[in-house]
């Protein structure tokens, strides 16, 4: 046997046994993979500048469908009113689900009574239940039982607070079980009341986690095409997703990928900031040392 050969197996062998290895090949697949889902929305991004109305082929660059005349994002009125829906959905939904969510995390992680554990898995029933059935449902729950609100915005806003209140609330509880109740329990002892502990110690505490939810609801709001289209009623209460939809099964123009592009860099600053900002937060408290997985399989269920 060739021991040049013999050799080399060898040491492929004892470099795939050791346990300490750099993870070259996990790396390599991990990069294909970004590489290839930001392909399309480089395309996207690169049609949106087409000077010509293809939707297939590069044509020369040009600002027409972002800013020129008549037909562009800019200048169509259905798609800035569907702009306009998306960024007033996005913003409600987040200065109201937000504080609910933080309540309802403050609250489910210092209950220690009975139903403690089946609230908390009814807390997650919204993350796993398909968005498919929750817009069907809430469909139903406008159309036959609270008739007064209806269709439309009003119903879009509460279907959008209902199913982000979950994503808030497991932020907030992986910020407050790394927190612990001691800080707490010490404002009292010094004689602050459970209400002025919460208010002037904990909250203070779970800023960074406050504002992550903010971002990563209203990027989620803005998102959202299915609860937002079940529960709309005409054109006037079209969200960006839902126009793009219907654009796109009739003879759609460069200048919805340009509205396309313009919600792809809102939503990725959005989740850039929720995770940049809170680590700037957390520069220096050493508490702050496991990972989001790691607070979302902390929890109590």
């Amino acid at each position: 046997m060739n021991p040049v050969a013999t050799s080399a197996r060898r040491g492929f062998g004892d470099w795939f046994a050791d346990p300490h290895r750099k993870p070259r090949f996990l790396a390599t697949a991990t990069w294909l993979y970004i590489a290839w889902s930001l392909l399309p929305l480089l395309v996207s991004i690169r049609i949106s500048f087409n000077e010509g109305r293809s939707r297939s082929s590069f044509q020369g660059w040009s600002l027409n469908w972002w800013t020129g005349p008549g037909d562009s994002a800019l200048n169509n009125p259905d798609l800035l009113n569907a702009m306009k829906n998306s960024l007033w959905l996005g913003v409600c939904t987040m200065l109201i689900a937000t504080p609910i969510g933080v309540a309802l995390a403050i609250g489910l992680a210092r209950w220690r009574g009975y139903g403690r554990r089946p609230a908390n898995m009814l807390m997650l029933i919204p993350l796993v239940t398909p968005e498919l059935v929750m817009g069907s449902a809430l469909l139903l729950v406008f159309t036959t039982m609270f008739t007064s609100i209806g269709l439309g915005r009003d119903a879009q806003l509460i279907g959008h607070v209902t199913f982000t209140i979950s994503y808030i609330v497991v932020i907030t509880r992986g910020r407050l079980f790394t927190i612990g109740r001691d800080v707490e329990e010490a404002a009292q002892d010094l004689g602050a009341t459970p209400l002025q502990a919460i208010r002037t110690v904990l909250l203070p505490l779970l800023g960074p986690a406050i504002f992550a939810s903010l971002m990563i609801t209203f990027a989620t709001s803005i998102d959202d095409f299915v609860i937002s289209s079940w529960l709309s009623q005409d054109i006037n209460t079209e969200t960006v997703p839902m126009r793009i939809y219907q654009s796109a099964r009739k003879a759609p123009t460069p200048s919805i990928n340009a509205m396309a592009t313009i919600m792809m860099l809102i939503t990725f600053v959005s989740i850039a900031l929720a995770m940049i900002i809170p680590r700037l937060l957390h520069r220096g408290d050493k508490s702050q040392t496991g990972s989001a997985i790691q607070d979302f399989a902390a929890l109590d269920l």
